[in-house]
């Protein structure tokens, strides 16, 4: 499983092409969601995924403080296998960036309810009521990125 870490000026059309397909596998097809995916967010975002040899198995993208929250945002979380450990894996790769890129301090993120376990044990806590967000129950949750982090 390779690590790709690139900004949206990196991504090549055949990389930008696939994020946006398994983007809409999971969260148009699979959750049976129709939303607005294309926000301009992508543009100014640090894109985040592990790709083997079918491809893109788990994705987010880490967005700088001030675009979406007073906080850098981790976003559009997905996993094509669920329980491998791969959400987890690129959840750290994003937390690590942001300490390297935006020398943050905390990371702000709505979850889908039903995933707030996985951030928990990250070390997420929840900062909101739930919501619906299209249609979805989701909750705000933070992480305050310590120096031992």
């Amino acid at each position: 499983m390779e690590l790709n870490i690139k900004k949206f000026n990196e991504l090549t059309l055949d990389e930008l092409y696939e994020i946006l397909k398994v983007r809409a596998d999971i969260f148009v097809v699979e959750q049976n969601c129709v939303y607005q995916d294309l926000d301009d967010l992508d543009k100014c975002a640090i894109h985040i995924y592990l790709r083997d040899d079918n491809g893109i198995q788990a994705y987010l993208r880490l967005i700088a403080p001030g675009k979406v929250y007073e906080e850098a945002a981790i976003g559009r979380v997905l996993s094509k296998k669920r329980h491998f450990g791969l959400a987890t894996q690129i959840i750290l790769a994003a937390i690590k960036e942001a300490q390297q890129q935006m020398n943050i301090g905390k990371i702000k993120l709505a979850a889908q309810v039903y995933a707030r376990s996985l951030y928990e044990k990250i070390g997420f806590t929840q900062c909101s009521d739930e919501f619906l967000e299209d249609g979805i129950p989701h909750i705000e949750m933070i992480l305050e990125i310590c120096e031992s982090s």
